[in-house]
């Protein structure tokens, strides 16, 4: 794989798919690298959250403006499985490096084409960020208080599910390839579909209904009890009944059995109807008690809670721990680092990080030297012109 993506979703993407077995170089600019390297916090300059996303990466710095700099970038497609960037449309075009150029050069090439809106419509030039496309999916507009503002996640939710997105759309097209016989071919894809497409079915409730749903907080539509509720230890936990077994054992548990038996209570949509009532009677039972109590009390009758978690939290829970969902990596810079680990658990292909974001650039020599057989003069030569770093 040639990740010649930026920031995260394409990354995301290469990140995914090098934690499972692909090889990933990664080409940058070679005064300009990708901006995730900056992203967030670091430790004595070196980026944590580059040290994830750029893991499993060999670092190639090219310039990919330069005639020179995109044949050496076509001599490396000519040996790849796929291509993933993010550039506007029409700046591979520009560059010599489109479709027609790569297809002719490897037709079994998958090229993943990672855009705001894509590579054509009345939107295709506009620049976008997952901040964006969170404002236009519907995501904010659903998400925040009754009373106030549109809400924007704290992180980058649209890109990475886009990456997710992205690591799915490229095994299916290595799959129509291999398995069934085909060609590779491109792969279209918008930052604000995947987004669109997990904030629910709002356009389709308004098609057929005219209703555009409203912000809620943190209850819902499609069921009740379902909320964030504070302990008396001064904790929160969340509580989801989508199941109607569930709801009925919460309510029981709480000391409301009488109102199981309402019509209206044995569906989700009509439970969601009387959330104030619901919520004031769990609320209440809730609030008088702690959060290892209200933990126990809800595991022994079989209903669903969860403790709202901080990332101290979170590394030190059990579940995570023996599962390993959280893992000690290696890493030159800084000794180890604590990352997620792979995405899923496979049987057979279970992956894993062989090390972790690599420096700019650190790995051009090599990759150059050992997939395009380039002699150390015509390196040095290339590099001397600042088309390689």
């Amino acid at each position: 794989m040639l990740d010649c993506s930026t920031i995260l979703a394409g990354p995301l993407t290469c990140q995914i798919l090098g934690d499972y077995g692909a090889e990933v170089i990664k080409v940058e600019h070679p005064t300009r690298p990708d901006g995730m390297r900056g992203h967030g916090r670091d430790v004595d300059g070196h980026g944590l959250w580059w040290k994830e996303v750029g893991r499993n990466k060999r670092t190639v710095g090219l310039y990919l403006g330069d005639e020179e700099g995109a044949q050496v970038m076509r001599d490396l497609v000519a040996t790849a499985d796929v291509l993933v960037e993010n550039f506007r449309p029409g700046t591979l075009e520009r560059w010599g490096l489109g479709w027609e150029e790569l297809s002719a050069i490897n037709p079994g090439l998958v090229l993943l084409r990672v855009t705001g809106f894509g590579q054509d419509g009345p939107y295709a030039n506009r620049p976008a960020f997952g901040t964006l496309v969170e404002a236009m999916s519907g995501f904010a507009f659903m998400t925040g208080q009754p009373d106030g503002p549109p809400t924007l996640p704290a992180f980058g939710l649209a890109d990475s599910i886009a990456g997710i997105t992205g690591a799915s759309a490229v095994s299916m097209a290595l799959y129509h390839r291999d398995a069934r016989g085909g060609s590779g071919q491109v792969i279209d894809m918008t930052l604000l579909e995947p987004i669109m497409t997990a904030v629910g079915p709002a356009p389709t409730v308004y098609d057929k209904t005219g209703e555009v749903q409203q912000r809620q907080g943190n209850t819902s539509s499609n069921n009740a009890p379902r909320n964030l509720y504070r302990t008396d230890d001064g904790h929160w936990v969340a509580i989801s009944t989508s199941a109607d077994v569930i709801a009925e054992r919460v309510l029981r548990l709480v000391g409301h059995p009488e109102v199981i038996d309402e019509p209206w209570f044995a569906s989700g949509a009509g439970r969601a109807a009387h959330t104030d009532l619901l919520d004031g009677w769990v609320s209440e039972w809730i609030g008088a008690r702690s959060r290892q109590e209200v933990q126990e009390a809800f595991a022994e009758v079989g209903a669903a809670v969860a403790p709202v978690y901080s990332a101290e939290d979170l590394v030190a829970d059990p579940q995570v721990r023996a599962r390993e969902m959280l893992t000690r990596v290696a890493d030159d810079d800084l000794g180890d680092v604590l990352q997620h680990n792979v995405l899923f658990r496979m049987s057979e292909t279970p992956g894993g990080i062989r090390f972790t974001g690599r420096g700019h650039a650190a790995d051009t020599d090599e990759v150059l030297t050992e997939r395009l057989e380039l002699t150390p003069e015509r390196i040095e030569d290339l590099r001397a012109r600042g088309i390689l770093a």
